[in-house]
């Protein structure tokens, strides 16, 4: 595979994850507009809409024709706004969390705590899957010229198997969307073992923003439901 074939199959990976993401995020602000959500009375609509700017240019930045070392498709830029992204779901947690302490439960409304926290656990999926994406092994071009498992960051099963590995097998974005959605939902790694350092950090902070997602705002949306 050449260097230009690897970076046209990286952005065919990782545009569409993205635009995923985005899509959450507008409609969220779409709905929220439409109801009348404040993101419980502090934050208006549009908000959501500030968040979703790291990723457009992301989409941007997968999508370009360029495949040239600098500019924006360089990996740092890419992780620079993976961290944004990142930031930007821990605040909107933070405020959501907030809310749910101040708030009596008769102003707060199970239909808006449910959409916002599944929001920003999806979009925390898909910003950990495409972030473990770019870091193992120097990122999705490096694998693909490379094929080379040696000292990775995540060790899939078929690092330990080789036996069970497929021709021209290395893992790709969906491989990491699936340990990022493994490891949102049970707190620990299940399909791949972090390696690195960088690695186990990154999969800690993932754990820990779903489980403030998922435990603790869902429970009190099932609990104003049912009120």
């Amino acid at each position: 595979m050449t260097e230009s074939e690897a970076h046209a199959e990286a952005r065919r990976e990782a545009a569409p994850a993205v635009a995923l993401a985005l899509t959450l995020l507008v409609l969220l602000a779409i709905v929220s507009r439409q109801e009348g959500w404040h993101v419980l009375h502090r934050i208006e609509w549009w908000a959501w809409l500030l968040l979703a700017i790291p990723e457009i240019v992301l989409i941007v930045d997968f999508t370009i024709r360029e495949t040239g070392a600098g500019g924006m498709r360089s990996r740092r830029v890419a992780m620079v706004f993976l961290g944004l992204l990142v930031a930007g779901n821990v605040l909107a947690l933070f405020i959501l969390v907030a809310g749910l302490v101040t708030t009596s439960t008769k102003n707060l409304g199970g239909g808006e705590l449910l959409l916002t926290a599944f929001v920003i656990w999806t979009t925390n999926v898909v910003v950990f899957g495409i972030w473990f994406w770019e870091v193992d092994l120097g990122g999705p071009v490096a694998r693909a010229m490379e094929r080379n498992r040696d000292k990775p960051d995540f060790q899939f099963p078929q690092d330990e198997n080789p036996e069970l590995k497929r021709q021209g097998w290395y893992p790709k974005l969906w491989d990491y969307l699936y340990v990022s959605l493994t490891n949102s939902i049970a707190f620990s790694p299940t399909d791949a073992m972090p390696l690195t350092r960088h690695a186990k950090l990154l999969m800690g902070m993932e754990s820990a923003i779903s489980v403030i997602a998922v435990l603790l705002v869902a429970a009190r949306a099932v609990n104003v439901l049912a009120t």
